[in-house]
């Protein structure tokens, strides 16, 4: 005789929170009324989290892209540095997407892509180099196509992924060592800078639950140190202005380091 134990969730939703809480772990929540089961309350979490990441994801780079059109400057950014992030967080995702991990581990990249690469076309185009801004577009949207497509091959996609760890130490330090010479954060967005230090923090137990790659969750890790290095200079620098261009002439006219926080991995 069939189970008449029905969910106590409405046919209508079963489908749309299946997708936070998959099977078994439904029927072990919703029809065995097992609340307590360890494994499935990890699995729940860990999606909850991803998916609370990617709806972050969303806007998380907002302030600071707002940030600069107000001030009609990208001061304290570096387009060296938009270009680190960007090549780890286009690696993230052509990864997970080609390892066909669940979107809720890494479908942040993909919404973060798309801000990073507004910064950099902002970087250029404040910076009096339009026609260099376009020819960004142009380029790396020809990349990011290709690493997304079959024909890119996995062994390139896993050395991307690998080099993630390197990018992060060196972005990240350049622009420690930036804010250190400028006693400023320039135009860094705090907003910004603390949501990326959270959204990391929660990949690292994301990322081990979903996908059990060792070199992702270490990414994480170090991208966690990384951008709670930043966040504390952001605290420490808080009421310093910002560098200005006399500044910048007087002494410290390094402004190839300057860059943004970057969220990963």
């Amino acid at each position: 005789m069939e189970n008449t134990a029905t969910s106590i969730i409405p046919s209508v939703l079963e489908p749309w929170v299946q997708i936070v809480v998959p099977q078994p772990c439904y029927d072990r929540f919703f029809i065995d009324l097992d609340f307590l089961n360890v494994l499935c309350l990890k699995v729940v979490l860990s999606k909850s989290l991803g998916f609370a990441i990617i709806l972050g994801s969303v806007l998380v780079k907002l302030p600071q892209i707002l940030k600069i059109i107000s001030a009609k400057s990208a001061e304290g950014i570096s387009f060296v540095g938009v270009i680190l992030e960007l090549a780890a967080i286009s690696s993230t995702a052509a990864y997970g997407f080609a390892h066909s991990f669940p979107f809720s581990a890494y479908g942040e990249a993909l919404f973060l892509v798309i801000q990073t690469v507004l910064i950099g076309f902002l970087v250029l185009f404040f910076g009096g180099q339009a026609f260099q801004a376009f020819l960004f577009l142009a380029v790396y949207g020809g990349i990011m196509a290709y690493l997304m497509s079959p024909m890119a091959p996995l062994t390139l996609l896993a050395y991307l992924q690998a080099s993630n760890i390197i990018i992060v130490l060196a972005s990240k330090l350049i622009q420690a060592s930036t804010n250190y010479r400028n006693s400023s954060t320039g135009q860094l967005s705090a907003i910004t800078v603390g949501l990326l230090f959270l959204g990391s923090v929660a990949r690292i137990f994301t990322s081990a639950q979903e996908t059990g790659d060792q070199l992702i969750v270490l990414t994480y890790i170090v991208a966690t140190a990384c951008n709670g290095l930043i966040v504390s200079q952001m605290a420490y620098y808080w009421k310093s202005p910002p560098q200005t261009e006399e500044t910048v002439n007087r002494g410290d006219n390094c402004t190839v380091d300057k860059m943004i926080p970057l969220y990963t991995e």
